[in-house]
């Protein structure tokens, strides 16, 4: 049984376990990569959902925002601002490609070795969430419907750490959070927004867990950080990391039942419950949420069901539901409002948004949170710079262990079987919180493509990639961790699975 992975020039098989070895060493195989259970926070990919199955316009720049509308936002397209993507990639689909929308800032992950992946959504995932935030069409053919995005003019600042297996480490994804930090205010960039739809399982408290701590700092810099609660449903008694961070905008998903109006939203049921001291701080669309589609990726390939098409029967666009989107659909909304009041801070935007929320009626106040986001009603607040309180928790320390971070979430040599566990990031090199937490802080853990120690990268930007502006990659070819090459294409994703990335983490819930 197989089925082409037209994205990567390959295809799926299945072959004896004792045949892999050898496979490997054949001549003309590139790599062969382990099958994984891969879970990212949209918990499902269904057309099923009450809707019709095609689309005649995807508008999000102005839908949704309230029951009673506004013109006020009608001139509001995030135009300036730089929304930080750190997810599985973009693919340059229509609706995103435009050159200089997305800026491919360093490839983490694994595929970065491979010239015909780097950047790429070999996944699908990080395609979706950048269609949500900034997606825009940039010619119109007669018969063939727009596509919008929330902030349409907004710029996406892709990080790639997570790979078509979805093999990836907590130190990759801390890595993307720091240079996003240092990189916030480079010519041309200006990240004010930081999306993370995903999240591990750990189970350190906020207060000492390093990726807590790393967006901490980001909103320390100025730079606000949403974040998806996880899809562990209304159950579920704590969030996943870093939204467990009280500082950051922790995401919960509302379901609008497909109806226009609010009157009928409920909480979506798997947007995770938490606690009376840390749950969702307010809620976005999550479900049934249609953006751009990535042909030949993982969940395109292996969800065909949730393929939506335009009038004219293209099959451009994908639906999924989780706590990503709605995380998605917050950063973008973020951007909007921060085009019109760019002098607001971290602190403000949330109070902001949480105080012009629409409560869900008779919902949990816990796992509904403030209600959701009314972007109407926020953009008309006549002085929000009055909103001048400060959040006042107890400041992270970042003195946990990386290893508690990873929670259940760990990358295998697919040969050896070795786990990448304990203090050391991917390549080995050992973890000193006291040395990183003082330059996270600072601004400073990256110096040109260094982080931690080694070289991960390249030193600035080139213009030779289908976004006209990318990160220099640097070869990872002479180093190994447990005796493998990391250009061997070994690492399989134990990850992800029954309770990986977030266990729940990219993940929780179940896929559509």
């Amino acid at each position: 049984m197989s089925r082409p992975l037209n994205l990567i020039a390959g295809f799926t098989a299945r072959v004896p376990s004792s045949a892999v070895a050898a496979l490997r060493q054949t001549a003309g195989v590139a790599a062969v990569t382990v099958d994984g259970s891969v879970r990212l926070k949209s918990d499902q990919w269904s057309s099923n959902s009450g809707d019709d199955s095609s689309v005649q316009n995807i508008d999000w720049s102005s839908r949704g925002w309230s029951s009673s509308g506004s013109s006020t936002t009608s001139t509001l397209t995030g135009a300036g601002i730089g929304v930080a993507l750190i997810d599985s990639g973009v693919a340059p689909v229509d609706g995103i490609s435009q050159p200089g929308k997305v800026i491919n800032g360093p490839d983490l992950s694994f595929e970065s070795q491979n010239p015909a992946l780097t950047d790429i959504d070999s996944f699908g995932h990080g395609t979706h969430m950048a269609g949500i935030i900034a997606g825009n069409d940039t010619t119109t053919v007669a018969g063939v419907p727009k596509f919008t995005g929330i902030a349409p003019g907004a710029n996406v600042i892709s990080l790639k750490v997570a790979a078509a297996d979805g093999a990836t480490d907590v130190s990759q994804v801390i890595a993307g959070i720091d240079w996003v930090v240092t990189h916030r205010s480079d010519p041309g960039l200006n990240i004010r927004v930081l999306n993370l739809s995903f999240g591990t399982d750990s189970e350190q408290d906020a207060k000492l867990d390093p990726l807590s701590y790393a967006v901490e700092a980001a909103w320390r810099k100025g730079i606000v950080v949403v974040v998806s609660v996880g899809n562990d449903g209304t159950s579920a008694t704590r969030l996943t990391m870093p939204a467990a961070n009280p500082y950051v905008i922790a995401v919960g998903a509302a379901d609008a039942h497909a109806t226009p109006a609010r009157t009928d939203d409920t909480v979506a049921p798997y947007s995770s419950r938490g606690s009376s001291t840390r749950h969702a701080d307010l809620l976005a669309a999550g479900s049934s949420v249609v953006s751009l589609r990535t042909p030949g990726s993982f969940i395109d390939e292996n969800y065909p069901d949730a393929r939506v098409a335009d009038l004219a029967g293209n099959m451009r666009f994908f639906r999924g539901s989780g706590t990503s989107q709605a995380a998605a659909v917050v950063s973008g909304t973020v951007a909007l409002l921060l085009q019109q009041r760019p002098s607001l801070t971290p602190d403000q935007v949330k109070k902001v948004l949480i105080q012009t929320a629409d409560p869900i009626s008779g919902a949990d106040p816990i796992v509904a949170g403030a209600g959701q986001i009314n972007i109407a009603r926020a953009a008309a607040l006549s002085s929000p710079s009055t909103y001048t309180s400060t959040q006042s928790f107890t400041a992270a320390t970042g003195l946990g262990t990386l290893e508690g971070s990873r929670g259940a979430a760990h990358v295998v040599d697919g040969v050896t079987g070795i786990a990448l566990s304990g203090e050391k990031d991917i390549f080995g090199k050992a973890w000193t919180p006291k040395t990183w937490t003082v330059a996270a802080k600072a601004g400073t853990a990256w110096s040109d493509g260094t982080w931690n120690g080694t070289v991960w990268t390249g030193a600035g930007f080139t213009g030779t990639s289908w976004a006209s502006k990318t990160w220099q990659i640097t070869p990872w070819t002479a180093l190994n961790w447990a005796g493998r090459s990391w250009a061997d294409s070994t690492w399989a994703g134990r990850s992800w699975a029954a309770g990986t990335w977030a266990g729940r983490s990219w993940a929780g819930g179940v896929w559509g």
